[in-house]
């Protein structure tokens, strides 16, 4: 379809998120539509279905938004994701943010995605080696790091090994504290025998993860160690660094995924993209109340220092 008949047309996406509000994600990428042209109200409709923390109701949300027959299906992380896998193999689906979207089974190939889906990965895996690496720079002492993460959920699942392969090149031991989407943090760790452990880090992005975070800064909070994380919110609430893609950088990007499909372009001639820019957060307030004084070459690489 040419921008030129655009007058007489309006499209209609489905996003679908996990949680129960607008978050960062759809407003970036709402933003990166609106760079493009696309108003809502006026030549886009959008459709949110929010499965409010209850993952059992992502397929049936997916459902609806199938019946509605959107132009394209925007689910928000990997348990969305695959809701909307089942959901339709014909409808257009943009990933705005899945980690291994290969690995897991999303797509034969990020060259050649094939099918109904293509957008934007995160490389996860790499981040998150990449964190425990900063970890020890910035606190050097840490020799055993909490991990918590989600068994059930193969990207995290995918994270853990990476993060496995870090520890032994950097002679950490990693203490596991497997955790459910949504889960009792607290009595996770409590049931694990409150294990001595130096650090804590969140494996995973978006979605759960994020809100799971919190009660991770709390537990950290509580023992005064350092926590890690792959959210930069976390950091201004108090954890001492996120290591990431650019978030918004890369929902915006996904925009570009929708326009192009909206304009004729077949998912499965569009290749998968990779994020380009990471961001490294710093919160100095937590390093001092943890006693840590930071190297000047950490301090010279980050992208936000928080006072």
């Amino acid at each position: 379809m040419s921008r030129a008949s655009w007058s007489a047309k309006v499209f209609r996406l489905g996003f679908l998120s996990p949680v129960g509000r607008p978050g960062p994600a759809i407003n970036a990428l709402m933003s990166g539509l609106r760079e493009l042209g696309y108003v809502e109200g006026r030549n886009v409709a959008v459709e949110v279905r929010y499965a409010d923390e209850k993952l059992e109701r992502l397929p049936e949300l997916a459902a609806e938004l199938v019946a509605l027959r959107v132009d394209v299906l925007v689910p928000l992380g990997p348990p969305a994701t695959r809701a909307a896998k089942q959901a339709t193999k014909s409808i257009p689906i943009v990933l705005a943010g899945n980690v291994d979207p290969v690995g897991t089974g999303l797509v034969a190939s990020l060259a050649r995605p094939q099918g109904n889906i293509t957008g934007m990965s995160t490389l996860a895996a790499d981040a998150a080696s990449k964190r425990l690496e900063l970890l020890v720079e910035m606190a050097p002492r840490v020799k055993r790091v909490g991990v918590f993460w989600d068994p059930q959920e193969p990207e995290e699942a995918a994270e853990w090994k990476a993060l496995e392969a870090a520890a032994r090149a950097l002679t950490l031991t990693l203490v596991p504290l497997p955790v459910p989407a949504f889960g009792d943090v607290e009595k996770v760790f409590r049931e694990a025998g409150e294990p001595d452990v130096h650090a804590l880090v969140n494996a995973g992005y978006l979605g759960p993860p994020r809100y799971r975070g919190k009660a991770i800064l709390e537990l950290a909070s509580k023992r005064r160690i350092p926590a890690a994380f792959g959210w930069p919110g976390l950091v201004s609430a108090g954890g001492l660094f996120s290591y990431n893609p650019d978030f918004s950088l890369v929902f915006r990007r996904a925009a570009t995924y929708i326009d192009k499909i909206l304009n004729g372009v077949a998912p499965a001639d569009l290749p998968i993209e990779q994020p380009t820019k990471f961001e490294l957060v710093i919160n100095m307030k937590a390093a001092r109340t943890l006693g840590l004084s930071l190297p000047a070459a950490v301090l010279l690489r980050a992208d936000q220092v928080l006072h």
